[in-house]
């Protein structure tokens, strides 16, 4: 479990490593699971079908009965949209992910946004090589690297399995120095976004 900033926090923010689910060959919109690392379901997510912007929330369990973040984006079709990160339960901004655009066909890279829009983290592909053959070859497994200056935040690594997506997440600190709301918005985004434009 995650300690000191973290506190405050709807319980299943405060944990070191997550496991994102989400079926490949979903048709509309695109429902997503993610698990604690005792294999318990803590967050579950949707998004919004026949939106032009994109919209997805995330509950704490499949009968959506406490809405815990919603990721909308004000653009419409933008390859380098800003994905604002809103908590449900308060109504306050967290802040945002901007994906980097034309950079992200080679290799994948995010920029974690605060409040004020300044920079305070980034998302990135930690390699080049695996990157490129990627982009030929979808099966082929990749890792990412969360970072905030020059201190690792987390960890994301992508598990090969052609009909389910998966990726863990493993937290490096117990008092992450990015909000971990954050965090779970930036495996969300690698669910949903970075698969469907590969």
């Amino acid at each position: 479990m995650i300690g000191g900033g973290a506190t405050g926090l709807h319980p299943a923010f405060q944990h070191r490593t997550y496991l994102f689910r989400r079926k490949v060959f979903k048709l509309l919109g695109g429902a997503f699971h993610i698990y604690d690392e005792a294999g318990n379901l803590v967050f579950y997510g949707e998004q919004k079908a026949f939106k032009l912007r994109e919209d997805m929330r995330v509950y704490a369990d499949e009968g959506k009965k406490q809405e815990l973040l919603v990721i909308k984006t004000p653009q419409i079709l933008d390859i380098s949209a800003t994905y604002n990160v809103t908590d449900a339960t308060t109504g306050e901004p967290v802040g945002a992910l901007k994906r980097k655009g034309l950079k992200s066909f080679i290799i994948d890279e995010w920029k974690f946004l605060g409040t004020d829009g300044s920079e305070i983290g980034v998302l990135r592909e930690s390699s080049f090589i695996m990157a490129l053959l990627s982009r030929y070859f979808n099966l082929i497994p990749q890792t990412y690297k969360i970072t905030a200056g020059n201190t690792e935040v987390a960890m994301i690594k992508q598990a090969f399995n052609p009909f389910v997506l998966k990726y863990t997440m493993t937290i490096s600190q117990p008092a992450p120095l990015l909000d971990p709301r954050l965090l779970i918005a930036a495996g969300v985004l690698l669910c949903i976004i970075e698969r469907r434009q590969q």
